[in-house]
């Protein structure tokens, strides 16, 4: 997971071993069971480790679905942080915009159901992440130069909800293409 300043003392050698033995195992069961393979328990069992085990690093399968996501989305801020254009820095505010929605959009269709447990297994689970903060701010600034007079902080919500997980993957099973979903998102 990303580190989180003042987040306590680091994690003693033993459980950092344990925490990613059960990263792996959860990655293993989800490459060949699907979504329905990050059951905890036959997590535990697949890492070798005690269901309790599992339990204190992952209260839930959301938790455990965000553990798996945290790589690629550590490289999704790096993309929008400081990658090239025109998802980073150098390009307008509009194009970043258009970018980002873009690959948002990418990411979905690659991890929609992973993402989606992360977001729903928990009630608010989407809104209380740094990930969901980071995105709001860099929207929040985009729309902000964009269109100085709005409510960016509204339209940033605005624009990240329908980019809910569940939403996605609702609209790719009623069979509307990625294109098409980045065209309505480039419309809003």
């Amino acid at each position: 997971m990303l580190p989180i300043a003042g987040a306590g003392t680091p994690e003693r050698a033993d459980a950092a071993r344990n925490r990613q033995k059960i990263v792996r195992a959860a990655a293993k069961l989800v490459a060949t069971k699907g979504i329905d393979g990050l059951a905890l328990d036959e997590v535990a069992a697949e890492a070798g480790v005690g269901i309790g085990t599992v339990y204190r690093r992952f209260p839930d399968k959301g938790a455990l679905a965000q553990a798996l996501l945290d790589e690629n989305e550590r490289e999704f801020q790096a993309a929008f942080i400081s990658g090239p254009p025109p998802l980073g820095p150098g390009a307008s505010p509009k194009e970043r915009l258009n970018a980002f929605m873009d690959a948002y959009v990418d990411r979905l269709e690659t991890h929609g159901e992973l993402l989606m447990v992360a977001e729903t297994e928990t009630p608010m689970a989407r809104f209380v992440t740094g990930a969901y903060r980071l995105h709001h701010s860099h929207l929040v600034a985009l729309i902000g130069k964009i269109e100085p007079e709005t409510d960016a902080h509204f339209r940033a919500d605005a624009l990240l909800a329908p980019l809910a997980a569940a939403q996605y993957v609702h609209q790719r099973g009623s069979g509307m293409t990625p294109e098409r979903i980045k065209q309505g998102m480039r419309d809003l």
